[in-house]
């Protein structure tokens, strides 16, 4: 089987770029062009594909970088700030308010369409960088909510402990999309770079929806693993 050219160099610059920091700047494309005897076209494809991989990014007018590696997150009945626990999220609320339920947020929450909902819009980073854009929206009769949020963080631990609401299933729904001029200002990445969109309704015992909210994740720094069940550990079968 005949291996094409651009593949070839981007293997080439993986292995230069395996023991570089992130940040670290790539070569030119004439650069490197010159270095591994091709043409820059191939270089300009080989670049491109590590780019949409998240191994490199690119910032306009400052060149070709290593990319920071990509954030595990493992979807479990957790809001985003529980899911990752551990890694120094920051996520400051851009706004909380009421709003009429559109026609999509109504049949997500099971109200009836231009009903009061509370809108909750953050954008979640990471040691300073964007990582996601989301948008929640919950039932109305949730009073003070702006306050509680405020004071605990965490989405569903300010139902659970201010409300009385416990989530106990969710469903998530995820697609792929790419970044609109909104979404790249928001997500500091380039117009038309991958995204992962998850939407996800979660609900309490009795079935009521009490959750929908719309996640925009940087396809470059996020990689998903879903996971049901526990793993037995083969040492102990035997």
């Amino acid at each position: 089987m005949r291996i094409p050219k651009y593949y070839t160099q981007k293997l080439r610059i993986l292995e230069l770029i395996s023991e570089a920091p992130a940040g670290s700047a790539l070569p030119t494309e004439r650069e490197l062009a010159e270095r591994f005897g091709t043409s820059r076209t191939t270089i300009r494809q080989a670049i491109g594909e590590l780019v949409a991989e998240g191994r490199l990014r690119r910032t306009q007018g400052s060149g070709t970088f290593v990319a920071e590696p990509p954030v595990l997150h493992v979807r479990q009945l957790t809001s985003f700030s529980d899911d990752l626990q551990g890694l120094t999220v920051e996520g400051p609320t851009l706004g909380i308010e009421r709003v009429p339920a559109e026609r999509e947020v109504a049949a997500a929450l099971g109200v009836s369409p231009g009903s009061a909902v509370h809108r909750i819009e953050r954008v979640r980073h990471h040691a300073g960088e964007p990582l996601a854009h989301e948008i929640a929206f919950l039932p109305d009769e949730l009073p003070g909510l702006a306050a509680e949020l405020e004071r605990r963080g965490s989405l569903y631990e300010t139902l659970d402990e201010g409300y009385g609401v416990r989530i106990s299933g969710a469903e998530d729904e995820i697609a792929t999309a790419l970044a609109t001029p909104a979404q790249a200002t928001v997500l500091g990445v380039e117009i038309g770079s991958p995204l992962l969109v998850v939407h996800r309704t979660a609900w309490e015992a009795s079935g009521r929806a009490v959750e929908w909210t719309t996640s925009v994740f940087r396809g470059d720094r996020f990689r998903f693993r879903a996971r049901s069940g526990e793993r037995p550990d083969p040492r102990h079968e035997r």
